[in-house]
């Protein structure tokens, strides 16, 4: 597998771009500049699954300039309630060829690649090396874990969510300034087969992360370093919780303040 080229940086926007992402480069702040930022940033989403279908698209259509997704499944019939790059068409189809297929016509300025493999310890620091952010499109923790360890040990932001019913988290990690997925989830929590999931969950978690990737990459606002965000869809309520770095924390106490 070739290594994320990072010769993206393009010193212009084409009169097209500057029109399909006018509505958001007129944003107070924003401007060509960010764009031009967003043009050269480089993205992993892991999984293909409902959060990373929300956060791929959105970053997709806010113009990030390269996207590598990775997913080793297949669509399934039971995936399309909340996967909503995935259609009936494509059941029994790759997830990444589905989903290359469907990112590349909604964005040709984008350039999308995908890697249908399952993430493992000897290709996870291959597959994410070059990336100026990863997002967690995951749904289960071994594979957070793992990302989470790479992140840390190759100082690359890692945007967290998981879901469950109508109940969302997102924290964003970024490696010697705020705790890793290890300092606030110590140990792996019971792995279940399935799980229960309304799509919209995945969805709004998903819109979120593709927005704090957003923020990382121009500059603009406060991600969510040091804090977690709890979406609860049943009384439509968004809380914060403070995390704190675990010194003893396995994963990144030996890493230097940046």
């Amino acid at each position: 597998m070739s290594v994320m080229k990072k010769k993206l940086h393009v010193a212009t926007l084409k009169p097209a771009e500057l029109k399909r992402y006018n509505r958001q480069m007129i944003i107070p702040s924003f401007g060509k500049q960010a764009q031009l930022k967003l043009k050269r940033a480089r993205v992993v989403v892991a999984g293909v699954g409902g959060l990373g279908s929300s956060s791929s698209i959105y970053l997709t259509v806010a113009g990030v300039g390269y996207l590598r997704i990775i997913d080793e499944q297949l669509v399934e019939l039971t995936n399309l309630n909340r996967q909503v790059l995935h259609w009936e068409a494509d059941i029994d189809r790759s997830k990444i060829e589905s989903a290359v297929e469907k990112l590349r016509a909604i964005n040709p300025n984008v350039k999308v690649e995908g890697e249908q493999k399952r993430i493992t310890r000897e290709n996870v620091d291959e597959l994410l090396r070059g990336a100026d952010i990863v997002i967690d499109g995951m749904d289960n923790y071994p594979t957070r874990f793992l990302l989470n360890e790479a992140c840390v040990r190759l100082g690359i932001p890692f945007i967290h969510a998981a879901v469950e019913g109508l109940v969302g988290q997102l924290v964003t990690i970024v490696p010697g300034k705020s705790p890793c997925l290890r300092c606030f989830i110590p140990k792996e929590p019971p792995t279940r087969p399935v799980f229960p999931v309304l799509g919209a969950t995945p969805g709004v978690m998903g819109c979120l992360q593709a927005m704090e990737a957003i923020k990382l990459i121009t500059k603009i606002g406060k991600p969510l370093v040091g804090r977690m965000l709890v979406f609860n869809g049943k009384d439509m309520s968004f809380d914060e919780i403070k995390l704190e770095r675990n010194l003893n924390c396995p994963v990144c106490r030996r890493r230097k303040e940046m």
